[in-house]
């Protein structure tokens, strides 16, 4: 499920964009902050995935909230005003959206969120399985030999190849033709 906070000073503003996000499915609304200050807070008790920001907020603007959240979620600013457009992309904005919001145009900001969030949602998975990679060492390899079973130290092995359903592995020792499904690799964890 997907977090979202709605921060905005404007109590109908908050009440629409509510209502957009409860049409779209796998979206929950965790918090509404009525200023800069609530949202920081809810943020980092949240940790939401999405923030709707209005940018002219009272004792704290949607920017100067910004500078004070260590890990920013995605951002769609929500806001009257389109002289701040270029300093919202400049913050990474998801999407800049101009009061009053149709729900045309809302739909496409939760496209883009959408877009962006499974794209990082991926790139998040390769790199943890990379550093599970990056710490697995692989100590030997196990092979069936006929009825028998040879263990070969990674040390010796020269090469793999491919070979239709089987694999040939060379070795200082010689080389083991094997079927693929046959060959065991052991791994160990290490530094």
């Amino acid at each position: 499920m997907i977090k979202a906070i709605i921060i905005d000073d404007e109590p109908l503003a908050r009440m629409i964009i509510h209502e957009y996000l409860q049409k779209q499915e796998g979206i929950e609304v965790v918090a509404e902050c009525g200023d800069g200050f609530e949202g920081a807070k809810a943020i980092q008790q949240f940790k939401p995935d999405l923030v709707f920001l209005d940018i002219q907020m009272p004792k704290l603007t949607g920017f100067e909230m910004l500078e004070i959240i260590d890990e920013l979620p995605h951002i769609i600013f929500t806001t009257a005003f389109e002289e701040y457009a270029l300093k919202a992309f400049e913050k990474n904005a998801v999407d800049y959206l101009l009061k009053p919001i149709s729900e045309d145009r809302f739909n496409q900001a939760i496209q883009k969120f959408y877009s962006l969030y499974n794209t990082q949602q991926k790139q998040e998975s390769i790199n943890a399985l990379k550093q599970d990679l990056e710490e697995e060492t692989l100590e030997r390899i196990v092979v069936k030999n006929g009825t028998q079973i040879k263990l070969i130290p990674v040390q010796q092995i020269i090469f793999l190849e491919a070979y239709d359903d089987y694999v040939k592995i060379h070795t200082k020792d010689g080389m083991y033709h094997e079927k693929q499904n046959y060959v065991i690799f052991r791994k160990t964890i290490g530094p």
